[in-house]
């Protein structure tokens, strides 16, 4: 029985390849399509593992299901890089596409890292307003302590101008 759904396998990868071969998105659900047929064959390939009697067959059956995955896989690769490589107009369309997400993967980096810099350009002018803004906090109590001073001295000077006016007119008086 696990024979059967191995030749089945063998059967769909050698018709896949070769009626699909001319498409890369085909090719590509071709791909899928078999990949998921040989995952459920590799189910049905463990269950029924479960029940042969010998370690042998078991062995056997998964080394054949793994070799011919991995020659599965590797023809897959094989294909799709003979598709890119080729001069057909689907390679270069898929071309130019990989070549348009790296561009914009590209700019998308160089926007990300400009976006950064301007971010800690930010962070520095701010950290220097703040500075300034500590700076006039203490030049504007500096120079209300001037004013009190200041209107201090205004206050002492006025009452000596007073005192001296009248020292005056008294010293008039006294001649």
């Amino acid at each position: 029985s696990a024979l059967i759904h191995v030749s089945r396998l063998n059967s769909v990868y050698v018709t896949k390849g070769t009626e699909e071969a001319n498409s890369l998105p085909r090719l590509n659900g071709s791909e899928q399509d078999a990949l998921q047929l040989l995952k459920s064959l590799q189910l049905q390939l463990d269950l029924l593992a479960q029940q042969l009697t010998t370690f042998d067959e078991v062995q056997s059956g998964q080394a054949t299901l793994k070799s011919w995955d991995e020659q599965y896989k590797k023809q897959a690769a094989e294909e799709e890089r003979a598709l890119l490589l080729g001069g057909g107009e689907e390679s270069t369309i898929r071309r130019h596409n990989l070549q348009t997400k790296a561009g914009l993967t590209s700019a998308a980096e160089s926007i990300t890292e400009s976006l950064r810099r301007s971010c800690q350009m930010m962070v520095q002018e701010v950290e220097r307003s703040a500075s300034t803004l500590a700076t006039f906090d203490e030049s504007t109590s500096v120079l209300q302590k001037s004013e009190g001073e200041y209107q201090g001295h205004r206050s002492l000077l006025m009452r000596t101008r007073g005192l001296l006016s009248t020292m005056q007119r008294l010293d008039v008086f006294d001649r």
